[in-house]
């Protein structure tokens, strides 16, 4: 199992680097390893078995790797993409359509299903309840400038604040030590 992870992470960040677009400056190849290691961080902290932290790594690995072709349902995308790979390291179709319901767990508005969907949910979204929420939300700022080049910053600010509102995290790791974090970012977004 470990040197099959270690292939397929391997793979999955060599096909980012080289075919992720440029101006995804949020949903980039660092974006994926944050998921990654929060995702092995949260199911640190959620108990969960060795086989499951696999499924999840490599749930987190794929998240996004839709983005290589389309922004537009790039988790649909991503699980197409999955199918296809996963097989050839060895992945049971019943694994894959597991770690594909963790990739659709990530998509907005996020409805996990399962335990191993809300630890990829919340690791996706850690940010919000961050110290680093200011400077990746900027990212992300930047990469909407690049389809929305109108877009201003009080239409941004107003954005995370919808969004933050509806937001909530559903680990109990992540309710416990990130929500408090996060709803003082959404105060501060409403103050300016």
């Amino acid at each position: 199992m470990r040197e099959n992870f270690k292939s397929i992470k391997k793979h999955i960040l060599t096909v980012l680097s080289s075919e992720l677009p440029e101006y995804l400056t949020y949903h980039s190849v660092e974006h994926t390893k944050y998921v990654l290691e929060k995702v092995i961080y949260i199911a640190s902290k959620e108990a969960v078995s060795r086989h499951e932290l696999f499924l999840l790594k490599v749930a987190a690995l794929y998240h996004d790797v839709g983005f290589i072709q389309t922004h537009n349902e790039h988790e649909k995308i991503g699980c197409d993409i999955a199918r296809k790979e996963l097989p050839k390291f060895g992945i049971s179709k019943e694994d894959v359509e597991a770690i594909c319901g963790m990739i659709m767990a990530t998509k907005i508005p996020q409805r996990p299903n399962t335990h191993l969907e809300e630890i990829i949910a919340d690791a996706d979204l850690e940010y919000l309840g961050t110290k680093h929420f200011e400077a990746v939300s900027e990212l992300l700022y930047e990469e909407l400038k690049y389809f929305n080049p109108k877009l201003t910053r009080k239409e941004w600010h107003a954005i995370q604040i919808d969004f933050m509102e509806s937001h909530q995290y559903h680990t109990k790791f992540c309710k416990h030590y990130k929500a408090y974090r996060k709803k003082q970012h959404l105060n501060h977004l409403r103050e300016v």
